[in-house]
């Protein structure tokens, strides 16, 4: 009797190791997956160039065309907008947009471009929505805040701005990983983990695959929708597939745990004790 129950104590540390591992293996997979997408993004982010001229901070309207995926035409048109209700509403428009014009190499023609302010980037990314917004909006703010930093370093000693700098940008890491941990939702292949343990769980809780409650399927169809309907209602979310990746542990231990309960519940039963006495 000892001896077995040391082998179990054994085998029980054993799985804790195993399941311990599985985790960290499961972090350590996030914070690669996440920290490759703050390093696309932040690329992109970098991009973004902004001139220092005499002391006041711009950004070319070609890059801001290209960071936010239009046509430079098609930007320079909308600010052509912006400026008439400026200059309507009593408001200086070169506070927002100042004309400026460039040259293409191998052509002495010349091309019409704005030089944008920072409320000039505020006013155009306030009229963009989805990802493109955000990213623009994002790639502004850092990179003005960086040259702004920076002019207000220009006293400090090297080793000093250095270290700042380094400190700043490992706050801004983190709180990016942060950002999308606490944003990102699962892929296709763990969506596809949850609906399969969704499946082995409806056929374990209905009795089996050959038990009359799985075989009718009302109360099949019930049961699938009372599973992801608590789902959604213990997540706070609309769907099982906008589950955020930082929940996909519990999601699975919820989903491989979840049982039914009131009425549904009251119909198994009969459902499968009418097979008890036929």
């Amino acid at each position: 009797m000892a001896e077995q129950v040391g082998v179990e104590l054994i085998f029980n540390k054993m799985w804790v190791r195993k399941v311990g591992e599985e985790k960290s293996r499961k972090r350590k997979e996030m914070y690669f997956h996440l920290n490759s997408i703050v390093k696309r993004r932040e690329k992109k982010m970098n991009n973004l160039q902004i001139i220092n001229q005499n002391g006041q901070l711009l950004v070319d309207s070609r890059e801001v065309a290209a960071m936010i995926e239009v046509r430079h035409s098609d930007l320079l048109e909308r600010i052509g907008g912006y400026i008439r209700y400026l200059e309507n509403g009593k408001f200086r428009s070169q506070d927002f947009f100042i004309s400026s014009t460039y040259k293409v190499d191998g052509n002495n023609k010349t091309y019409d471009c704005y030089l944008i302010t920072r409320k000039g980037c505020d006013m155009v990314a306030n009229k963009m929505t989805g990802e493109k917004g955000v990213l623009f909006t994002a790639a502004y703010v850092t990179q003005f805040e960086e040259m702004e930093k920076s002019l207000s370093l220009s006293g400090m000693s090297k080793e000093l701005q250095a270290i700042f700098m380094l400190d700043q940008r490992t706050q801004a890491f983190e709180s990016r990983v942060s950002h999308l941990e606490n944003n990102t939702t699962i892929d296709y292949g763990q969506q596809n983990d949850l609906q399969l343990l969704a499946n082995k769980t409806i056929v374990e809780v209905l009795g089996g695959k050959g038990s009359p409650a799985y075989l009718d399927k009302t109360i099949r169809g019930e049961a699938y929708s009372a599973l992801w309907r608590d789902f959604k209602g213990y997540f706070n979310t609309n769907s099982y597939r906008n589950t955020l990746v930082k929940d996909f542990d519990k999601a699975k231990e919820y989903v491989s745990g979840w049982r039914p309960h009131g009425k549904l519940l009251r119909d198994i039963e009969q459902a499968n004790s009418q097979m008890a006495f036929s």
